[in-house]
């Protein structure tokens, strides 16, 4: 196994947690806040987050894309979401929402753990062409949060 690198990245929003969670759950709408997630869909019949549920997100790099199966962890409206993501039956990654009051607002935390087994990483750059994951992953995370807060400020 390679050393577990995990990045969080903190962004405060005016707006509900209820409000956030109702936003980064919908996981058919991560391609609107992310700036490499390019869609997800729900499986097997799920239609919301509920832990469990699994759905497929397709990334794009460049001119780089690939897809990845994921499994919800954490469905809660009041502390978070989070899922697990697996490429096949190889553990790649778990990433959480966690959420918490603060005033008239929340906290959003994002958490990217990395998963992979050694070999895994190194193949993971062949093919996303991202050579420094955890440094890619905390600029696009900045991203995601900064969008995810715009949308939820103007929804509440």
């Amino acid at each position: 196994m390679a050393p577990t690198d995990t990045v969080t990245v903190e962004r405060r929003v005016a707006a509900s947690p209820a409000t956030v969670y109702a936003l980064v759950s919908d996981v058919t709408r991560m391609g609107e806040w992310s700036p490499e997630t390019t869609s997800c869909r729900w499986l097997g019949g799920a239609s919301r987050a509920a832990v469990g549920a699994r759905f497929r997100g397709t990334n794009r790099s460049g001119r780089r894309q690939w897809s990845t199966t994921c499994t919800v962890v954490q469905a809660d409206p009041a502390t978070g979401f989070g899922f697990e993501v697996k490429a096949g039956p190889v553990a790649i990654a778990r990433w959480t929402y966690d959420l918490r009051h603060d005033g008239d607002g929340c906290v959003v935390t994002e958490t990217w753990t990395d998963q992979r087994a050694r070999w895994m990483t190194r193949a993971g750059t062949l093919l996303t062409g991202v050579a420094d994951r955890a440094e890619h992953n905390r600029r696009t995370m900045e991203q995601t949060l900064e969008r995810l807060a715009s949308a939820a400020e103007a929804a509440g």
